[in-house]
């Protein structure tokens, strides 16, 4: 829903990553929401990590505010904070059953029907395009918001966060293999700053295992 419209749409490279910082989002606050979790100075300083990482996807001109890309650049940042709410909420609703993600799939779909009608041209795609995109809804994007909310409710969700950070990766490198986005020293170093921010935030650096977190973790599975 908030993704960028074309009229406004940055680098893809730039709102992709800019986007993919919902899972650092959910390290955050998984800490600050989820029973038996608090917040702690590492989560801090690994968001501070994954920002600043962020902002140096703009490049050496800064974030201009005032330009044409800042709508597309604030709409891909409250995707990620739509999704890492969704996410941790999955985990303080977990005696709801799975099978409700089929009304979330149902209603998004409506709205994300409503918005194409109000901003975007109609196109259908035609020959193998077609079966690729119905594969895709049928087979691993489908599946994924059920065994996401899934993992969620029954897993380390810390950890799950840690591991989703491999996506942003593999998205940009996609991109540059695509011809979208060009390799650059700024974009590997806003990469590695996300990424390793993340890594922290987890708390797999202190080499420490939390006893809250193994607790809560175990009585959600109960």
């Amino acid at each position: 829903m908030p993704w960028p419209r074309p009229s406004a749409s940055p680098p893809a490279a730039n709102a992709g990553l800019i986007s993919y910082l919902w899972p650092l989002l959910i390290v955050i606050l998984a800490g600050w929401l989820l029973p038996g979790e608090r917040l702690r100075g590492i989560h801090l300083v690994g968001g501070v990590c994954g920002f600043i990482g962020a902002a140096l996807l703009v490049g050496p001109d800064g974030f201009d505010w005032s330009g044409e890309y800042t709508p597309g650049y604030l709409a891909a940042l409250l995707a990620a904070f739509i999704w890492s709410g969704y996410s941790v909420a999955s985990r303080l609703l977990a005696r709801t059953p799975t099978t409700a993600v089929a009304w979330n799939c149902l209603g998004a779909a409506a709205l994300a029907f409503v918005c194409h009608l109000a901003w975007e041209p109609t196109g259908w795609p035609e020959g193998a395009n077609l079966w690729a995109i119905l594969a895709l809804g049928l087979g691993p994007v489908g599946s994924a918001f059920f065994t996401w909310d899934l993992g969620m409710k029954r897993g380390h969700v810390r950890l799950l966060g840690l591991m989703s950070y491999a996506t942003p990766l593999c998205s940009t490198l996609v991109l540059i293999a695509a011809g979208l986005a060009a390799p650059s020293p700024s974009l590997l170093l806003a990469a590695l700053l996300i990424c390793g921010g993340a890594l922290i935030g987890s708390g797999m650096l202190s080499g420490r295992k939390h006893r809250r977190s193994r607790e809560s973790t175990e009585s959600s599975r109960g």
